[in-house]
């Protein structure tokens, strides 16, 4: 013949909890690597964003995330949104989260009084 007898295979015994606890350090120390990783370094980014976009001042050369280089001409505090001279006599208004990088920072006026 040619098909061979197929016997059945004992039961294997249940690993209950010391699997689990033999896995929790490196389940640990996987969250720990990405947190460093991955977490960490995107909330610090986000967090030097959102503090060069409130400093956004009129003056300020800046780039948009659409890869437009302009000057601000406008700064609307209220309504998140910046109006940027991107040619002579042709501005557009933008919302300050789409400004990508500060080009060129202008200094504050000082006060004469």
């Amino acid at each position: 013949m040619l098909i061979s007898p197929a016997y059945a295979q004992a039961a294997g015994a249940n690993p209950g909890a010391g699997a689990l606890l033999s896995q929790l350090p490196f389940l640990l120390l996987l969250f720990g690597i990405m947190y460093f990783f991955l977490i960490r370094p995107q909330q610090k980014k986000m967090k030097e964003h959102r503090a060069m976009v409130e400093a956004l001042r009129r003056g300020d050369q800046v780039i948009t995330q659409g890869g437009i280089i302009g000057k601000i001409s406008k700064v609307k505090d209220g309504e998140g949104e910046v109006e940027v001279e991107i040619a002579d006599g042709v501005k557009v208004r933008v919302m300050r989260a789409t400004i990508a990088q500060v080009v060129s920072k202008t200094e504050p006026v000082a006060n004469t009084n």
